[in-house]
Order: structure tokens, then C-alpha cells, then sequence
């Protein structure tokens, strides 16, 4: 499929067929099956008009119900892109809702292109070198997609505290990641990275005032949890979705085993003791 194609409206029913058309090449792939049914009701419903915020919104409602499937980045292969709707974590779910939307907006709309900007946004600078150059840490894929256009921190308008994340979970515990284990040299330079995360200041708001700012989350914004478990940054991250008079978590949830509308985000932080707030994260228009 030529990007050529969708030049035509974005509704016209020629790029309809064209997206269909796709499930043809490999009819036994759910990945490819999901990823055509959600460029179909984009197009037929005007999604690309959306704001990408409200946009993000609605492609994660129609992942709602996907299965909690974590470690489908993990393998003894070298390092590539991996995206899968056949399931997902927290990371790899609002990353994949993200970048849908970015190249719905673009209206490249192939799974070739869909890996790109999955490359573009999981990568450091956007380019896929090895395992260590995958932003592993939260706190890294918000500096770099900071600087790459991608997002904007909203947190220190939302009143958010600094922070400082002392990470090195993953270069003290190299046995539990596939990439690190028997790998010295990646494990320095997961190092080097763990030193960088640490000399910058971030920010956050404290759990108790969440309340506060609620109402000032929008549809859309990437919700990043932070923790206070010793050498990590985030502990689990989600989307925002106003819902009538309340913003809630839609996010890949471990305990429902499903992506899921779950409770308001100032509840939800109640749930884990060792949550201490969020970083609230504005995705910008591609």
C-alpha cells in the first residue's frame, strides 16, 4: 500500500477498501486483523479531524478488552521493533495508542508505518541500535520524546514537584532482562544510561494532590506512575479518559489481565502503597 493511495479523501470509500484490502495479505494475523478494523472506523467516523489527544482516546477504547501480555519485547534475537495487538503491557499499550494516532493524523496509514513511528517513539533518537538503545526507563522515553516533538510535560503547569530518580534496577539485576543477562558490555551502557537518568530533575504531583488537578487531565494525556521502590523511576503508566465527570485510567491492567476503563486516576493511585504520584504527560500534534 503506496502512501500515494490516501492522498483522496480521508473518507472516501477507495481508501476504505484500501485498508481492508490489507487483511488479504495475511488473513490469520490478529495484529493485522485489529490494526485494519481500527483505520477502518477512523475512517469511516472522521478520527483524523480529531484533536490527537481525543483521538488517542478513542483508539484505546477499541483496544479495551485486548489481553495483558507482557514480555513481547523480550527475546534472544537482536534487538528489532516488535508491535503486537495480540496483547499488551502498559508500556507497549500507550505507546502503540500513541503512535496509531500519529500516523492516522499523517495519513500514512500501513503496519510499515506504524512500525516506524513505534521505532521513532520506543527508541533513543529515534534510532534502533541495540538493546540498550531502547528507552527501557520511563523516565528516559519522557526526556527523549520531550526533545523528539513527540510530548510535552505538563506536569509543572499542573503545579508538579522536581524529582530526582536514582535508578540502576535493571544494571544491579541483569538476570531478569534477556538483553543484559551474559551481556557485560550492554549492561555498561545501561549504566552510563542510568547515570544520565539520575543527573536530571523531573517532575511529579504527590498522590494527595491529585484531586486537585484532575479535572485538568485530558483525554489522551499519558499518565506515568510514579514509585518509591529503590532504583526505579515509574512503576506502571496509562492513558487518560474523561468519562462524564471524572477522569479515569484506561491502561493494560496486570490485575484485570485485560486493557480496561478502570477507577478515577486519583483513586487508582490508592490502590498500590507504593505509588507516590504521576507525571502527566500532553501528546502533541504530529
Amino acid at each position: 500500500m503506496k502512501r500515494r493511495d490516501f492522498v483522496v479523501s480521508f473518507t472516501s470509500l477507495f481508501v476504505i477498501n484500501k485498508v481492508k484490502g490489507l487483511s488479504k495479505l495475511n488473513p490469520k494475523s490478529v495484529s493485522q486483523d485489529k490494526f485494519n478494523k481500527i483505520l477502518t472506523v477512523a475512517i469511516e467516523n472522521h478520527w483524523k479531524a480529531l484533536p490527537i489527544g481525543e483521538l488517542i482516546g478513542k483508539i484505546g477504547m477499541e483496544l479495551a478488552g485486548t489481553p495483558y501480555l507482557e514480555k513481547t519485547l523480550d527475546s534472544k534475537l537482536p534487538e528489532r521493533c516488535v508491535v503486537t495487538f495480540e496483547g499488551f503491557d502498559c508500556v507497549t499499550f500507550f505507546e502503540v495508542t500513541l503512535c496509531l494516532a500519529r500516523i492516522i493524523k499523517k495519513g500514512n496509514l500501513s503496519f510499515d508505518d506504524l512500525l516506524k513511528e513505534v521505532t521513532f517513539t520506543r527508541y533513543r533518537d529515534g534510532k534502533l541500535l541495540d538493546y540498550s538503545s531502547r528507552l527501557h526507563y520511563t523516565s528516559d522515553w519522557i526526556y527523549n520524546n520531550i526533545a523528539k516533538g513527540i510530548v510535552e510535560d505538563k506536569t509543572p503547569k499542573l503545579g508538579g514537584t522536581p524529582i530526582h530518580f536514582e535508578v540502576n534496577f535493571m544494571s544491579t539485576n541483569p538476570t531478569l532482562y534477556i538483553g543484559l543477562k551474559d551481556n557485560p558490555r550492554q549492561i555498561e551502557k545501561i549504566k552510563i544510561i542510568e547515570q544520565e537518568i539520575t543527573s536530571r530533575i523531573y517532575f511529579y504531583i504527590p498522590t494527595e494532590k491529585i484531586p486537585n488537578i484532575e479535572d485538568k487531565i485530558d483525554t489522551g494525556d499519558i499518565i506515568a506512575i510514579v514509585t518509591n521502590k529503590a532504583g526505579l523511576d515509574y512503576s506502571h503508566t496509562g492513558l487518560a479518559y474523561a468519562d462524564k465527570n471524572s477522569t479515569k485510567l484506561l491502561h493494560a491492567s496486570l490485575k484485570q489481565k485485560r486493557v480496561v476503563l478502570d477507577t478515577k486516576i486519583s483513586d487508582y493511585l490508592k490502590t498500590i502503597k507504593n505509588n507516590i504520584g504521576i507525571t502527566v504527560l500532553k501528546p502533541l500534534e504530529p
